[in-house]
């Protein structure tokens, strides 16, 4: 899960692995089931187990399951540890299992981190030492407090998003005996198949594989790659600045030169007689028409300017003051008739009669 490799599997293949045992009460029901199955898996073992019940680790290697190590004590820091702590937890485990086996040939040289907590250090360590590190690809979570059947569910689910892969699972869980049947079972109803894995030796040489194939996942041909190779980092031993190349260097004879292009003497001269243009030739009067007319969508806008610089100033003065004049040309058409009918009552002597309504409206 934390590594980019894991086993080269192919589609619908998938390995069971059992960590922290030998546990006599649970390991051995999960010998009778896996046997029952014809199936064979990997179990890394703790050296302290190892140490407890050396009888387990004998049963294991005689039902010819792959059994590698998986620390003395488990502990759960070997991201921080100090190499001077870790190492003696590496070896006290190796030490303990085979001390357990009849033939201490049969320790696999398979390693396990506890909580798959893995560091660098570590990692380097066992290296060095010629054995493998393991993690996986999916767990069933059977060392939570669930129940048999999500250690069930997720076994499978987590499986079949994958296609493949190493489960990992814990022979110490009365949970994982009581799921392990129904595990199995599934798994070859869905077409899988389970593959034991074996270290390689000279009488059983490791099975051809390619680069590509280890990796947890490798690049399609459908699926564009996001990122860009990393660029190179190049040591130069020399940092002095080469010479120009001459015409010796490219092997020029003499007999050769004359189909080189040759600049004429009257050709170097006319670029020197040539007049220096004027300032006044990339002059642009600013507002101008020609230049608001050079695009398309400025042609509007120098339309309008256009229009409006060909209208003169006093047609503007006209236009205001007739707009004007027409409010007061009403007010003396109105005017006009009153003024006739007031003159008219005053040559008459004829008082004007007063309405009662309006009297009462206004009071």
């Amino acid at each position: 899960m934390q590594y980019r490799e894991t086993l080269p599997l192919k589609d619908h293949e998938v390995v069971l692995t059992f960590d922290d045992g030998p546990l006599p009460k649970y390991s051995n029901q999960v010998l009778k089931i896996l046997d029952d199955e014809c199936i064979k898996a990997t179990f890394f073992i703790i050296g302290s187990q190892a140490k407890a019940n050396p009888e387990g680790v004998r049963k294991l290697v005689a039902a010819g399951h792959t059994v590698g190590t998986h620390s003395m004590n488990h502990p759960l820091t070997f991201d921080r540890m100090p190499v001077e702590k870790f190492e003696p937890e590496i070896n006290g485990g190796i030490e303990w299992t085979s001390a357990a086996m009849t033939d201490p040939s049969k320790l696999a040289p398979f390693f396990r981190i506890p909580g798959l907590m893995r560091a660098e250090g570590v990692e380097n360590y066992l290296i060095s030492r010629g054995i493998q590190v393991w993690s996986a690809d999916f767990p069933a979570d059977d060392w939570r407090h669930v129940s048999s059947d999500r250690v069930y569910q997720l076994a499978i689910q987590r499986l079949e998003a994958k296609g493949k892969g190493i489960l990992l699972l814990h022979d110490i869980q009365a949970r994982t005996v009581a799921a392990l049947p129904k595990i199995i079972r599934d798994l070859k109803a869905r077409g899988y198949r389970i593959v034991h894995v074996v270290p390689a030796t000279a009488e059983r040489p490791a099975t051809p594989t390619t680069p590509v194939e280890w990796l947890l996942h490798p690049p399609t041909e459908t699926v564009p790659i996001a990122r860009w190779p990393a660029v190179p980092r190049f040591a130069f031993t020399q940092t002095t600045m080469l010479p120009a190349p001459s015409l010796a260097d490219l092997n020029a004879e003499a007999a050769h030169q004359s189909l080189l292009p040759r600049r004429t003497k009257g050709q170097m001269d006319i670029a020197s007689t040539l007049p220096v243009p004027g300032r006044a030739l990339f002059a642009i009067p600013e507002g101008s028409i020609e230049v608001l007319l050079s695009t398309t969508l400025s042609r509007r806008a120098a339309t309008r300017l256009a229009m409006a610089a060909e209208t003169p100033h006093a047609a503007r003065g006209k236009v205001a003051k007739g707009k004007a004049a027409k409010p007061q040309a009403r007010h003396a058409a109105h005017a006009a008739p009153a003024a006739a009918k007031h003159a008219a009552q005053a040559k008459s002597g004829t008082p004007r009669p007063t309405r009662v309504a309006s009297l009462k409206k206004r009071a």
